[in-house]
């Protein structure tokens, strides 16, 4: 499994410090929030809600440098469109991980 960090962040700054910390600080506030949000829409079968709730986040994964849960989370997206919910308790344990890494940041 992949493991969050800030190179892409750190790239696509450029250095900027401030960026950076900015970045950071919107998604530790954000972050959390949206996986609540997420469970709670798939907790009530509001799938068509899951499926742009995991849009929103997905992207925010790849702010984390994680490319192949990006992937996974596209395609889990994708399938709860569908009705088909196999890649869901995947995806949350990907969130998790990065809720634990956002924490100690």
């Amino acid at each position: 499994m992949e493991t969050p960090n800030l190179d892409y962040l750190k790239q696509i700054s450029g250095g900027d410090l401030d960026f950076e910390n900015s970045m950071l600080a919107i998604l530790k506030l954000e972050f959390p929030e949206e996986c609540t949000i997420l469970k709670q829409n798939f907790k009530n079968s509001n799938f068509n809600e899951v499926a742009l709730n995991i849009h929103k986040i997905k992207h925010k994964i790849g702010m984390l440098g994680m490319i192949n849960s990006v992937d996974l989370a596209s395609k889990c997206e994708e399938s709860i469109k569908k009705g088909n919910t196999e890649q869901y308790n995947e995806l949350v344990l990907i969130l998790e991980r990065i809720n634990v890494y956002l924490k100690n940041k």
